[in-house]
C-alpha cells in the first residue's frame, strides 16, 4: 500500500512515498500530503534520521528503500550510495565504476531520476569540470546540501 508525507527541511518540503513500508520516493515538492494512514514507525525513523542528517549529526542514512527504476538506473544508484558523506565524484567517475567511459550521458540521464532525494546522495556528483550542475531539485539546494557535508564533515576539506 502506497503511503505519504510531507518532511519540512530546510531548504524546502520532502514528499516522502512509501510502498510496503520501503521509501520509494524522497522529492522536493510545493503540494503537502497528509500522514492520516502512514505507518508511524516508519515515519518516525525517516523523520529522526532526516532531522539528525540536516542537524549534522548524521553521515549515513539506514532506512529501506525501494526506488522503481531499470536495471542500469537501479546499478547507477546503487554506486550513488558509496559516495561518503561530504565527498564528490563526477558523471565520468560514476561511469568508468560501471566498467564504459562512454557511459557518461547514461550516468547523468540515470542519476537526474533518482526518485529518492538526499538519501540516495546525487548531488554528490558534479561535472567533471568541478562545476555544480544538474540536480532536480535546484542548483541552489545542491550547493546547499555540499556546504552543509562539507562543514558537518568529521574531516573537512575543500569539495570544489
Amino acid at each position: 500500500m502506497e503511503e505519504r508525507f510531507t518532511y519540512y527541511s530546510p531548504i524546502g518540503p520532502l514528499c516522502i512515498e512509501t510502498k510496503d513500508d520501503q521509501i520509494s520516493s524522497v522529492l522536493f515538492c510545493d503540494k503537502e500530503y497528509t500522514t492520516d494512514h502512514f505507518n508511524p514507525d516508519l515515519q518516525k525513523m525517516i523523520t529522526e534520521q532526516l532531522d539528525d542528517y540536516f542537524a549534522g549529526t548524521r553521515f549515513e542514512f539506514e532506512l529501506p528503500l525501494h526506488p522503481s527504476g531499470t536495471d542500469f538506473q537501479q546499478k547507477v544508484w546503487q554506486e550513488l550510495e558509496h559516495i561518503p558523506y561530504g565527498h564528490l565524484t563526477s558523471y565520468s567517475e560514476l561511469s568508468l565504476i560501471l566498467g564504459d567511459k562512454n557511459l557518461v550521458r547514461a550516468v547523468g540521464g540515470a542519476n537526474s531520476k533518482n526518485p529518492i532525494a538526499i538519501i540516495i546522495p546525487c548531488h554528490r556528483v558534479i561535472g567533471a569540470n568541478n562545476k555544480l550542475v544538474g540536480y532536480a531539485g535546484g542548483l541552489w539546494r545542491k550547493k546547499w546540501l555540499l556546504q552543509h557535508e562539507l562543514s558537518n564533515k568529521p574531516d573537512p576539506e575543500t569539495l570544489w
